[in-house]
């Protein structure tokens, strides 16, 4: 049988992913469905989110439907292209068909290198909470036992990792449901002590917008970031029982739900509190159980952001061993990644993916107070470029997989190819705030360096190949 011809620079359809995927298939319907929910409620969310309040205001609410807009345009784009082609290494698989194998290449080790870096941010951000409960032990030992303990539960059977994914979100998703009840009802006054509150924090102080479209336009960059994280469900589901069926249930549920999660969570807190209460850096969540007259709060809102980040972490280290391991089967990566244990783990995969979570202990030790910052200003606008690629090869491939193979279109991207461009504008929007963002700044500019090397990386590949091929 003969590949379909195509453009010069492309990858033929059903090429890029191996014939047969070598990994297990024990991730069930419910473990994807949890997994794409679980993956960005975190301390982005509960904690990251009085950023954006403080300003925005109650217009937050819009920045949160703007943001959740173009995390839902970006998934129907990957949930169509994975539905029709499912593979370990999800969008860097797709940029390969689409736009070559540099395009691979790059969006697969800048994902890669975003997921690990973020890993060891979060095991630092759990250390910070842990050492609070117990001092005796040093933060950087939290880290180690968070990477130990993690390391451990990747290198088990993947219905393992699914189980162990899928009672962390729970207990996320939850928390946001309890809190949404107990927010509505105080909203009503119906909770003892409590007097419905109107809306006098949504109008007063300034206004719904107080300042202005301006503040909402800052709130979007203050919380689209928080939607990274969806893209690991695409990953997961060549790993399950019939990937083309669940991803494009996991993608459908869990982008309405999040967003219900995320904008519901934001009218309740605007609506109980006046915006000009939030302070960045301080949990909105805490503020308003704290206001309704919930006893400990602060630490109930403690254990959740702490599941909430060893749930991030362990959903970030699966991801960034099935991408390596991914790139390995294309050649991208060392072939020693490739061994997979009886199970179906790519063990190797996931130990060079956890390498720097080790290196972190090492970093905590030394800079326990700066390590966090620095880590995440390292890889902050990394998931733009990774969005962008994802954009530009749904726009490349839908019109061939039409062509080729329109019976594998189970789930199609919306106003095709319209919502498209809509969202690589967005995005280029983003952006240019960023750029005269005095905060987003550094963010964008370290993650500009990581994105140019990769890119001179596959340049120079790109070449040889060409080379080699004369």
């Amino acid at each position: 049988m003969h590949d379909t011809p195509t453009t010069a620079g492309q990858t033929p359809l059903g090429a890029g992913a191996g014939q047969q995927e070598p990994l297990s298939g024990g991730l069930k319907q419910r473990h994807l469905t949890m997994l794409g929910l679980g993956g960005v409620i975190g301390a982005g969310l509960f904690v990251g989110s009085g950023a954006g309040i403080a300003v925005a205001g109650p217009g937050i609410v819009l920045s949160y439907l703007i943001a959740g807009a173009l995390a839902t345009l970006i998934m129907r784009m990957l949930g169509e292209m994975s539905a029709a082609m499912p593979a370990s290494g999800a969008f860097s698989v797709h940029a390969e068909r689409a736009l070559g194998r540099w395009a691979g290449f790059s969006v697969g080790w800048l994902y890669w290198f975003l997921l690990v870096v973020v890993l060891a941010v979060e095991a630092t951000g759990a250390a910070q909470i842990a050492h609070g409960w117990a001092p005796a032990v040093p933060q950087w030992g939290w880290v180690l036992i968070f990477m130990i303990v993690f390391t451990v539960a990747n290198l088990a059977a993947v219905k393992n990792f699914g189980e162990f994914e899928f009672w962390f979100a729970a207990l996320k998703v939850t928390a946001i449901v309890l809190f949404l009840v107990l927010s509505l009802l105080a909203v009503f006054g119906v909770l003892p002590g409590t007097q419905p509150v109107g809306t006098a924090n949504l109008t007063g102080q300034g206004g719904f917008l107080p300042h202005g479209w301006a503040g909402v336009v800052s709130g979007v960059l203050a919380v689209v970031f928080a939607f990274g994280g969806l893209e690991v469900v695409t990953i997961a589901a060549a790993e399950s029982d019939d990937p083309a069926r669940a991803v494009g249930r996991a993608v459908r549920s869990a982008v309405w739900r999040i967003l219900f999660f995320y904008v519901g969570s934001m009218l309740v807190i605007v609506a109980l509190l006046p915006w000009s209460s939030m302070r960045p850096g301080h949990s909105p969540y805490v503020a308003v159980l704290d206001g309704i007259g919930v006893p400990g709060a602060g630490q109930i809102m403690n254990i959740v952001v702490f599941v909430a980040l060893l749930s991030a972490l362990n959903a970030n280290l699966y991801g960034s061993s099935r991408m390596v391991f991914s790139l390995a089967e294309r050649g991208e990566a060392p072939r020693a990644l490739l061994k997979v244990s009886g199970g179906g783990v790519p063990r190797r995969a996931v130990l060079a993916s956890v390498a720097f979570g080790f290196v972190s202990v090492l970093l905590n030790l030394k800079w326990p107070d700066s390590v966090f910052l620095y880590m995440l200003n390292s890889v902050g606008a990394v998931l733009l470029f990774v969005w962008g690629l994802i954009a530009v090869s749904q726009l490349r491939l839908r019109p061939r997989i039409e062509r080729e193979a329109p019976g594998k279109l189970a789930l199609r991207m919306w106003a095709f190819p319209y919502l498209t461009w809509v969202a690589l504008l967005a995005m280029a929007g983003v952006v240019v705030l960023m750029l005269t963002d005095d905060t987003a700044r550094p963010q964008l500019l370290w993650s500009a360096g990581a994105t140019g090397a990769v890119l001179l990386v596959a340049g120079v590949r790109e070449l040889r190949a060409r080379r080699t091929r004369r």
